[in-house]
């Protein structure tokens, strides 16, 4: 029998150029489990932005990315293969480190990207978390945020991944919210032990995210006096969330105590707060209403008086995916705890558009509404974090 093959695709580039080694036959169809080697060159003025392989997937084109000059594709599907570069001033002032690895409960290993202002030094810290329907995208989708928010030198920004919900990651057991909550505490939980590292401050910890990571963000915010040992649901009214990390030495009701003073503000990008979009759950009959509000921000507002939680929330008005109810309805649920908020409907923009992957539409939706309300969110951040509120 013949080998199999898959169609391999040379996306075309701007600003910098790749090469692909063995060489690609004239038809493209390249045999199973061929390592390809792509070696990237941006042009002069230009930094490679990513190198990477993209397949079809449930948001269309799925990118994984490598921010390496240098790196391997193995050929077991149909894909695309491309680089994208950005120019060298866009990035200037920030250094990157990448893939930090703080916990691994499952399959994948769970990291996170640094971006820190250089010559920064005990800065406040925000943390930034991607989207993509609990089961989709990395850290990487969230690094045009991230850099916009440092420009400045105001920030430390990082931007984390966890755990996908169900089977998405190829775990034996399925993934349940708990789970991905649980994974987001433990990466700041990290965050907070290597701050100064990074140049940050870990006692001055902003949240932000986009759609699953604008409830994950808001999770963040309003859940940590759950952050605990007494477990999910396995007790009539305990449902506590034990981080995915905890630092050597360090107690699970210190590290809560810890982020109750030191996570002090979010702004959740057009997420999900409740409702029926929050129904990943497992199949287990102890799931229950009860399980299902605990996972929900919406039920979890403290009184501003307890604890205060600015927050910042937007939404595109040509969101198909989030209403402006869904929105509203955490906004009040805010106000009505007398938490202060602002809440901000982007004129004429659509789902996700604090997204960065290398095609160019995604792109263009950035600099068209990302650029200007990542400022706003800056704006936002400092007026809590600067100790100037």
């Amino acid at each position: 029998m013949a080998a199999s093959t898959y169609h391999v695709v040379l996306d075309e580039t701007v600003n910098g150029r790749f090469v692909v080694e063995p060489a690609l036959p004239v038809d493209g169809q390249v045999a199973e489990g061929t390592v390809l080697t792509v070696r990237t060159t941006p042009a002069e003025g230009y930094v490679l932005d990513a190198g990477y392989y993209s397949v079809p997937g449930r948001w269309g084109a799925m990118y994984h990315e490598s921010m390496t000059a240098e790196f391997e594709v193995v050929v077991d599907q149909n894909k695309h293969i491309g680089a994208s570069f950005v120019p060298a001033a866009a990035v200037a002032h920030v250094e990157v480190l990448h893939d930090v690895v703080y916990a691994q409960p499952g399959v994948k290993p769970l990291k996170y990207d640094v971006f820190t202002p250089k010559g920064a030094r005990d800065l406040p810290i925000i943390v930034i978390i991607h989207g993509g329907g609990w089961t989709t995208n990395d850290e990487n989708i969230m690094r045009g945020l991230a850099r916009e928010l440092t420009k400045g030198g105001q920030f430390v920004a990082v931007s984390i991944d966890y755990r996908w919900a169900g089977l998405a990651d190829g775990d034996a057991e399925a993934n349940s919210m708990v789970d991905l909550i649980e994974d987001c505490y433990g990466a700041i939980a990290h965050i907070m032990e290597h701050a100064a590292d990074y140049g940050g401050d870990a006692s001055r910890i902003g949240v932000t995210g986009d759609s699953a990571g604008g409830h994950l963000s808001a999770s963040m915010a309003t859940m940590i006096e759950r952050v605990g040992d007494g477990g999910f649901g396995e007790t009539e009214g305990v449902f506590e969330f034990m981080p995915s990390y905890l630092p050597a030495g360090k107690s699970v009701d210190v590290v809560r105590d810890e982020m109750l003073t030191a996570i002090r503000a979010a702004a959740p990008s057009y997420g999900v707060f409740g409702g029926p979009f929050l129904n990943l759950y497992l199949d287990d009959p102890r799931i229950d209403d009860a399980w299902k509000q605990a996972i929900m921000p919406l039920h979890a507002v403290p009184a501003a008086t307890v604890r205060a939680v600015p927050h910042y929330v937007n939404r595109g008005t040509k969101d198909g995916l989030i209403s402006d109810a869904m929105c509203t309805e955490y906004v009040d649920a805010l106000v009505a705890q007398g938490q202060r908020v602002q809440y901000v409907q982007v004129g004429g923009a659509g789902h996700a558009f604090f997204d960065w992957k290398p095609d160019a539409e995604t792109r263009a939706t950035f600099a068209e509404y990302g650029v200007y309300y990542a400022a706003e969110m800056k704006a936002f951040f400092a007026s809590v974090l600067s100790g100037e509120d």
